[in-house]
């Protein structure tokens, strides 16, 4: 079985009604915004489901990074899966960067996704016109609302996008021997904040699809 997450209803309903109207099985979880929530809420659903779960689909927008030269950085509702996912902002925080802490103290902070199923994800979209790009992702506790901030995080960590639950989904879904995917549309670019330049349900209705062609088509880990 596989288990879809999201952060919130806006994400997820559409994918809701795409998998009713095309009748394959899927569980769904809406996490919560932010790592802490959304830890405790899969966290919670997996101690206490009597499915077995074979996969995770984390889906949903994100923030695109900028990046210096024209072309190489992610346009709005251009679509993403994770290569990699990281806490971006557990750390000393100052102006110009964010010093992580000993990992003794905190955990792991940096996650390799599950190759076998990027690149099954990679085939799906390909093989239903979906264009897909891949890259680093960072999860922030805080909305970037400054292009200074995003451009550090962007370069520390050689990232394409930002959200807010991926990389505690990540850490739960290691502590359970769960095979994971992600795959989010941007709804913004990390620049100084400004709301009228946003296409967040666009980009909602957009991972959603994408993330229900991928669930049809793929194969779960034996």
């Amino acid at each position: 079985m596989i288990l879809a997450l999201a952060a919130t209803e806006i994400e997820m309903s559409p994918l809701q009604t795409l998998l009713q109207e095309g009748g394959f099985p899927c569980l769904t979880l809406v996490t919560g915004a932010g790592p802490v929530e959304t830890a405790a809420r899969l966290a919670g659903f997996l101690a206490s489901s009597s499915a077995k779960i074979g996969l995770a689909v984390n889906f949903g927008v994100a923030g695109g990074y900028i990046f210096d030269t024209c072309g190489e950085g992610p346009g709005l509702l251009d679509l993403y899966l994770a290569e990699t996912e990281a806490f971006g902002d557990l750390g000393i925080c100052f102006p110009d960067r964010i010093e992580p802490l000993a990992e003794a103290l905190t955990g792991k902070l940096l996650f390799s996704l599950d190759r076998g199923l990027l690149d099954q994800a990679r085939r799906i979209c390909m093989e239903n016109n979906i264009i897909v790009k891949t890259g680093n992702f960072v999860t922030v506790s805080g909305v970037s609302a400054t292009r200074h901030r995003g451009e550090m995080l962007r370069s520390r960590f050689h990232a394409h996008c930002e959200n807010m639950e991926g990389a505690a989904i990540a850490r739960v879904c290691a502590e359970y021997a769960l095979p994971l995917l992600e795959i989010r549309c941007i709804s913004n670019l990390v620049e100084d904040r400004d709301l009228r330049h946003w296409r967040l349900r666009e980009a909602c209705v957009k991972s959603a699809r994408s993330a229900a062609e991928i669930i049809k088509n793929i194969a779960e880990p034996l």
